[in-house]
């Protein structure tokens, strides 16, 4: 397997495809490098070199007991884009993913970054406090962590459904997404998918953003039942110089798999600007 070990032993699986200029991909909670395959092969069919790594604790990734947090994914990101010397490269970030890119740029800037993108990102936080009370409730939290202990797998498989929206009228969603989404999941470990619910919830990313200074895209579905639009992508992009958002009508959580044709054609119109 490909893999680049860190300076605190953890090894790190990375894909690194094609040639020409350099996309990161850093995947959501709790899947894995492989939900980026849809976006990576298209790329890759239109000059571009991609790289998407397992977080740590993820699929082929070490599962450590230490950094489940944005600092550690953090970190983790910059020590692939060094070891394989990537420069003036996009990063691009869902879910969680997307604040990790975020917490990237806050801690590493963007002396080899180009342009960022977040799709249904997390950032600038999404637990409710007394400075952003439009957040969600601690207890959703909690109570995802008491499911997710108690019966993973039944978890996950009620996660997809809301993940993809295929509880809405006429999704339309296949049986093979929610599976794969279930089996992705399965390949992290426990303890580092508990301790990321903290990592993607309660993190403030407003420090972050206000460090972006490349083009950035931020994409997100209205219907995001998992990232609340209102408390997420729309705040983020008035808090990043610059930005430009684009937001798909009735579209859920999972649009790199719902809506990959066009969200590829937006990445790819994207990059080319």
């Amino acid at each position: 397997m490909s893999t680049i070990t860190t300076h605190d032993g953890t090894e790190i699986y990375y894909k690194d495809w094609g040639e020409g200029p350099a996309v990161t991909f850093s995947h959501g909670w709790p899947l894995s490098s492989d939900a980026w395959d849809g976006q990576m092969l298209f790329l890759v069919q239109h000059g571009y070199r991609v790289v998407a790594h397992d977080r740590r604790g993820h699929g082929r990734s070490s599962q450590t007991s230490t950094r489940n947090d944005m600092d550690g994914y953090a970190d983790d990101l910059a020590a692939v884009i060094e070891a394989l010397d990537l420069r003036d490269a996009t990063l691009v970030g869902h879910s969680t993913g997307g604040g990790e890119v975020a917490r990237y740029i806050g801690r590493h800037g963007t002396s080899r970054v180009a342009k960022a993108v977040l799709i249904a990102a997390v950032p600038p936080i999404m637990v409710k406090t007394e400075a952003n009370p439009e957040g969600l409730p601690i207890e959703v939290f909690d109570d995802m962590r008491a499911a997710l202990f108690n019966d993973r797998s039944q978890f996950y498989q009620d996660l997809a459904i809301q993940f993809y929206g295929a509880n809405r009228p006429g999704a339309g969603i296949s049986q093979g997404v929610l599976d794969q989404f279930w089996l992705w999941s399965m390949q992290s470990g426990l303890l580092n998918a508990y301790e990321s619910i903290k990592a993607f919830s309660e993190t403030d990313f407003h420090d972050d953003l206000a460090k972006f200074d490349v083009p950035t895209l931020v994409l997100h579905g209205e219907d995001d039942q998992i990232v609340p639009i209102k408390d997420s992508a729309i705040k983020s992009a008035r808090l990043i110089k610059g930005a430009k958002d684009v937001y798909y009508p009735g579209a859920p959580h999972g649009i790199t798999a719902t809506h990959q044709d066009q969200l590829n054609a937006e990445l790819l119109a994207f990059l080319r600007s």
